[in-house]
């Protein structure tokens, strides 16, 4: 199974644009097809036109799934995709939504068959044990995710100031299990549920191993993995 987190960026902010030809890129396909899930943000219009005005320049074939218009069938939907990517927004009422229409076990199932699965924000923590979200406006808090990966996850690790503080506080108060949290612009790439690479987009986006220690937590950079900088190298379709 495998499992690319994006912390922020990609198409969805119209930077870091080989995040986006890098999963074309592990696919090992010349023509690969992508799907776009945006249950988290509504289905909104805005997403999807950011998705296709990128990807449709690309040498794959985009495809989205509703959820909040007319729906197509979907176990063909999903096991059809070579790379099944997740848009940001409310990570509770996305997996509240996918949980009504069936979707984690069909999700799993296309992993396991060999589509690659993505997704940024709350389409990258959504694969975790655990995630760290703002779906309710109060505060940062840890939600029960899909549980594909091991541990828990948080993005947006350089770009939004409470990130940091919020998710070392609740891994050093034992509110949520460690894990990875991952800066906009960076990427994380997981096989069966170990992490292999660190994707950087833009200079100094980086990935890091947030544990324990004693009573408070600390947030490693993982240099020990493969370290890939794909943002001034020439990826698919480009």
């Amino acid at each position: 199974m495998q499992v690319i987190a994006l912390g922020g960026g990609g198409f969805s902010t119209a930077s870091e644009p080989r995040l986006d030809t890098y999963l074309l890129d592990q696919t090992r396909k010349p023509d690969p097809r992508i799907g776009f899930i945006g249950t988290a943000s509504g289905d909104a219009e805005s997403y999807l036109l950011k998705f296709y005005s990128r990807f449709g320049r690309l040498d794959c074939r985009p495809s989205h799934l509703p959820l909040f218009r007319r729906t197509p069938d979907l176990e063909s939907w999903i096991l059809g995709q070579d790379i099944v990517f997740v848009g940001g927004g409310n990570t509770k009422s996305m997996l509240a939504v996918w949980q009504s229409w069936g979707l984690p076990g069909l999700l799993r199932r296309a992993a396991e068959a060999g589509t690659i699965l993505s997704g940024v924000s709350a389409g990258a923590i959504c694969w975790f044990e655990w995630g760290v979200t703002d779906s309710e406006s109060s505060a940062l808090e840890p939600m029960v995710c899909l549980g594909f990966v091991p541990g828990s996850s948080c993005p947006h690790y350089s770009g939004e100031s409470e990130r940091r503080p919020s998710y070392e506080r609740l891994i050093g108060t034992n509110q949520i299990a460690p894990g990875y949290a991952i800066d906009d612009g960076a990427a994380l790439h997981i096989v069966d549920g170990v992490p292999i690479r660190v994707v950087s987009g833009r200079a100094n986006a980086s990935v890091y191993r947030v544990e324990r220690n004693g009573d408070r937590a600390e947030s490693l950079p993982l240099v020990d993995l493969e370290q890939v900088d794909v943002s001034e190298t020439p990826g698919q379709g480009q």
